[in-house]
């Protein structure tokens, strides 16, 4: 199946706050390179020799070990833009369990604290063991994303994701993302 890169230009022209239209047009680029690549690698896969995979080197086993960055990183992305869009429409399902880890704020100190940890992805998630709130870490798309969540936020923290329109400053990003939060879209990911 050949995925398609959605188009997310109605988040440009002002209506995300801190974030320009050129930095925009940049992460969507970069997203639309993932899928690119993972197309590549699924068509490579259909016909690749899967007989003698080896940990040193076969093409076989190289497409398999990268299939997770590229299918991760076009659909991290798609998560990342579509929960943005500044909405302050919280479901009561989704109150209740903020509040039942200390409430939004807290919350959201804790998803920014976990992205000011490095480059790499913060997620708020609702944990399918214990059915509470967490976020997590995500050095790279496909190393430390814990089983068995449903990914509530998605928070792009690596330098392409802000360093247009901020440089270094990781944490001005990060107060512009909260803004931007459209917690709608939480609400139904929540809902599901």
């Amino acid at each position: 199946m050949a995925y398609t890169a959605k188009n997310y230009d109605h988040l440009k022209g002002g209506a995300l706050k801190g974030l320009s239209d050129s930095q925009l047009d940049q992460h969507f680029g970069l997203y639309k390179g993932y899928v690119t690549k993972l197309n590549e690698i699924e068509e490579k896969l259909a016909t690749a020799d899967n007989t003698k995979p080896n940990y040193s080197y076969n093409e076989y086993s190289e497409l398999k070990r990268r299939e997770a960055v590229a299918f991760n990183g076009s659909f991290l992305h798609e998560l990342y833009f579509e929960n943005l869009g500044a909405d302050s429409d919280i479901s009561a399902g989704l109150k209740a369990a903020l509040d039942a880890v200390g409430g939004k704020d807290k919350v959201i100190a804790d998803l920014k604290a976990t992205a000011m940890g490095g480059p790499g992805w913060a997620v708020l998630t609702r944990n399918r063991r214990d059915g509470k709130l967490h976020t997590y870490f995500v050095a790279e798309h496909h190393l430390g994303l814990p089983i068995e969540q449903d990914l509530l936020v998605v928070l792009d923290s690596w330098e392409h994701a802000f360093m247009v329109d901020y440089g270094t400053a990781r944490a001005k990003y990060l107060d512009a993302f909260v803004e931007n939060i459209k917690w709608s879209e939480v609400s139904k990911r929540f809902g599901k």
